[in-house]
């Protein structure tokens, strides 16, 4: 998939599905900021891993909830390289909460962390992908954030993922004519302890029709699609990677 020398950009890119991506792209010739929160020693941890794959990279500490510094985030990427090309929305805090227990302070927090984050970072970065008529932003869902899901305990979770899909679809015809496609990528959840693919082939997991556990190699691989010269023609998707889980 044609991505070789594209700027991408790549937020809580330090673990799970975001560290995923960022390999991904490297392995393919990206050059690739990651964006985290707080978590030094793993964001320079990923930074040798991302040169170990003769990446070109840095990354930034930052606050997505933070339209100010999410506009420094994009201005230091632009300064470092020139340009961006591939944004991928992978922040978003989750918890398990019944409404009636949820503080105001909590669902805002979420909602700033799953949603807000999303329309910060596509805002701040379409002047520079409409300037060079080609752009690919590509946000994390949910597992049937499409049908606007719902399960007890995650309603503002849920409610955000839903809110990203309407919002990336809206998007998507908003900057068609610019070069720039909008798209999303549903996850199911992978584990923390960061498997490899070839690790999970071999363990069975009953949860998910497919028969092992998902991994960010999984959920990295659609991510690479979206971002590639060939997707083109594809935008305002929504693509669940979850092995048949919940369908």
């Amino acid at each position: 998939m044609t991505i070789r020398q594209r700027v991408a950009l790549v937020t809580g890119g330090t673990r799970g599905i975001g560290k995923g991506v960022a390999l991904a792209f490297a392995r393919e010739g990206a050059r690739v900021a990651i964006a985290y929160r707080a978590n030094k020693p793993a964001a320079q941890n990923t930074l040798r891993q991302l040169q170990l794959e003769g990446a070109e990279c840095f990354a930034v500490e930052t606050n997505l909830t933070d339209p100010l510094k999410v506009d420094f985030l994009v201005s230091a990427v632009l300064e470092r390289f020139g340009r961006l090309d591939i944004l991928v929305n992978n922040v978003g805090e989750f918890r398990w909460k019944l409404v009636a227990e949820t503080s105001i302070e909590e669902w805002n927090e979420v909602l700033a962390s799953n949603l807000q984050s999303v329309f910060y970072a596509s805002r701040a970065a379409l002047p520079a992908m409409r300037r060079q008529r080609w752009g690919r932003i590509i946000n994390m869902g949910a597992v049937g954030a499409e049908r606007a899901f719902g399960q007890a305990t995650i309603s503002a979770y849920a409610s955000a993922k839903a809110a990203v899909v309407a919002f990336s679809r809206s998007l998507a015809i908003e900057e068609a004519k610019n070069g720039i496609t909008v798209n999303v990528v549903n996850p199911s959840n992978i584990d923390e302890k960061e498997l490899t693919l070839a690790e999970a082939r071999r363990m069975p997991d009953a949860r998910y029709p497919i028969g092992r556990p998902p991994t960010a190699e999984d959920v990295a691989a659609a991510v690479k699609f979206f971002a590639s010269e060939e997707a083109d023609y594809v935008t305002g998707q929504v693509l669940n990677v979850s092995g048949g889980w919940l369908l």
